[in-house]
Order: structure tokens, then sequence, then C-alpha cells
């Protein structure tokens, strides 16, 4: 049999568009995170931690929305623009608290000048500890889930939305980016646009950016180095949050038990692979996003074979389904082993401040 990748056909490559972008986008967002807390000179070892908070805090909001009966209304008259509207508000209400949850590991770096390695790990033991006895409060189980539905139900754009009737099938571009798409996945690419630029083309950006590399020379050019640490660890806070409920929203059913997957840790290997640059956080969340997507359907991919058959060419392996949910990590070590000497952390971070050093 041929089997080249010329050979996928038009649905297997529209599932493995729509699930990469699915996996890669929070990667991407939490991996700027990252860099905007290293930047200004903290190690956020807890984007883990935050994101787990931001995704129990996202799951509770949306089932509060779902008891007043908000979502009931919008759904009932067709009003998809208000429903919409409502993810947008959980996430900047899961990113408000993700910036409070990061305070903790500002203050304890700041003004406590503890290790930043332990103060992060720290706070990713607590999170899920946290989060778990208030899911044991509110739903007297292990999982908190919505009320009633599912996530791609209310959150997800369907082609009947836009007059397509069951039996149409849309073009290839419709099919891939509009329908069966969280329009969140959009807007978590438009924040990563519009923060990396301010990180990288204004003055704030350039004086966050100095507080990582040389804080004492910041100092005597006026700048606030505390408060610029502060800043930018909180912005880190806002993202992971926001990057943990749309985890949750779009991969696990809109639910939260404490867990994301390693997300977190996999968004730091993102970012050192990335060389805390954003186009290159872009492509190695995508690559990343590309495995993540295989192991967890590489069941359903399929080529042709010369006759035109359907061949599921990694499911008849016969590899054990473990190796392919462990197969995102391995690669992650690799490349890390293989790159993390060449990258070039911010020369200051994790170093506490200290204003009378030279």
């Amino acid at each position: 049999m041929n089997l080249i990748l010329s050979n996928l056909t038009s649905t297997s490559m529209v599932f493995l568009i729509r699930q990469m972008l699915l996996y890669a986008v929070p990667l991407m967002v939490v991996a700027l995170a990252g860099v905007f807390a290293e930047r200004s000179g903290i190690i956020n070892l807890a984007l883990e931690g935050i994101m787990i908070f931001g995704a129990f805090i996202g799951v509770q909001v949306v089932r509060a929305i779902q008891t007043a009966g908000w979502f009931d209304a919008a759904y009932s008259s067709g009003n998809w623009v208000a429903l919409q509207g409502f993810a947008l508000l959980v996430m900047f209400i899961a990113a408000l608290c993700g910036a409070l949850f990061s305070l903790l590991l500002a203050f304890a770096a700041i003004n406590l000048r503890a290790d930043q390695t332990v103060a992060g790990t720290a706070l990713n033991l607590m999170a899920p500890a946290l989060v778990l006895f208030f899911i044991r409060i509110i739903a007297k189980q292990s999982v908190l889930q919505l009320v009633k539905g599912d996530s791609a139900g209310w959150f997800m754009l369907k082609k009947s939305m836009f007059g397509y009737s069951r039996t149409q099938t849309p073009g290839f571009f419709f099919n891939t980016f509009i329908n069966q798409v969280y329009p969140a996945t959009y807007f978590c690419i438009l924040i990563f646009i519009i923060m990396s630029v301010i990180l990288y083309k204004t003055r704030f950006g350039l004086r966050l950016r100095s507080c990582g590399e040389n804080p004492q020379a910041s100092n005597s050019l006026g700048i606030n180095v505390i408060h610029m640490r502060y800043i930018g660890t909180t912005i880190s806070g806002a993202l992971a949050g926001m990057g943990g409920f749309v985890y949750a929203m779009t991969t696990t059913n809109c639910s939260a038990n404490g867990d994301v997957a390693g997300f977190g840790f996999l968004a730091l290997a993102v970012m050192i692979f990335g060389n805390w640059k954003p186009l290159n956080i872009a492509g190695a969340a995508l690559l990343f996003g590309l495995f993540k997507c295989v192991a967890a359907g590489y069941t359903s991919l399929y080529v042709l074979n010369s006759a035109g058959q359907q061949f599921y060419f990694l499911k008849e392996l016969g590899i054990s389904a473990n190796f392919y949910r462990l197969f995102p990590y391995l690669i992650t070590l690799i490349v890390l082993s293989f790159t993390s000497k060449t990258n070039h952390a911010p020369k200051a971070e994790g170093i506490p401040y200290d204003k009378g050093s030279r």
C-alpha cells in the first residue's frame, strides 16, 4: 500500500486541524502567560495551578448562569450572540480570578523574596486540593459538571446557524474553521496577538522586559521594578486563568476535576522551546497541539490505499494506547533536552530584586 500524507482525506484533515487548534490555542495563551512573568523577572511555575483554578471558577460561573436561566432564554430565542457573550464574560471572570490567585506568587517572590521555584510548586499543590475541596462542597462529588446540556451545545458554532441544512455539506474552509468550532478559540488567538504586540512593541513592554534583564539599570532610569514585576505576574495569572477555562470548555466538556492534564507544564515547555518569543511559541504550540491531537484521536485517523479503501494506519500498528497518550510528553522531554542549552532566558529571572545591589 502506498500510504502517504497526500492520501489523507478532507474529513481527516478537517479533524486534524480542528483538534490541533483546540489543544494548541490554550497552550499558546498559557505559554505567553509564562513569558510575561519571566520577562519581568519572576519564574511562574504555578501555571498549572492557575489553570486548574481558572477552569474551576469558569465552570462554576457557567453553572451559576445556567441556574439563573439565562442560557435557556438565549438558546430558545436563537440568540447565539448572547451565548458567545456569556462565554466571553466567563473567560473574563476566569482571567480575573487567575490574576488574583497569581498575587500569592507575586507576594511570596517579591515581598517575601522566597524561592520562586518553591513558591510556584506550592501553588501547584495547593490549587488542585483547594479546587477539589470546593467541588466536594458544591457538587458532592469529585467532578464539577454543567447543570444540563454540554459545552458544544452552548458555545460551539454549528452550520445550521449560517443557514445550512443537515444534508448540506459546506466547503473545506467553512467546515474546518467555522463549523463545529468554538469562537473562544479565535478570541484567544486575538488576545495572544494583542498581548504579544504590547510586550514587544510598546514602551510598557520594553520597561517590563528590562526588569527581567537588568533590574538595577531599570531602577536607575526611574522604572519601579517591584511595580512592574507585580504587573507582569498579574498579567501572567490572568492569561493562565483564561487559558484554564478555555481548555475546560473546549476539551473536557466544561468540567473541572482539579486537573488540566499537565497543560501548564506543557506550556512551560512550549515557552522554553519557543525561546520566550511569541512567533516561536505559536509554532511550538501548534506542533505540540498536533501531537496531542494524534494521541487523543489516533483511532479516527485514516488514509486511502490504492483501492480507495480507508486504512486506519495508526490503529493498525497495534501499539498500546498508553504510548500515544505518552507521546506528547515524551516529545516534550526530547525537544527540551536538545534545545534548552541554546535558549536564552531573561538574565534576572528567578533572582529576588535588591535595590541596593549592583
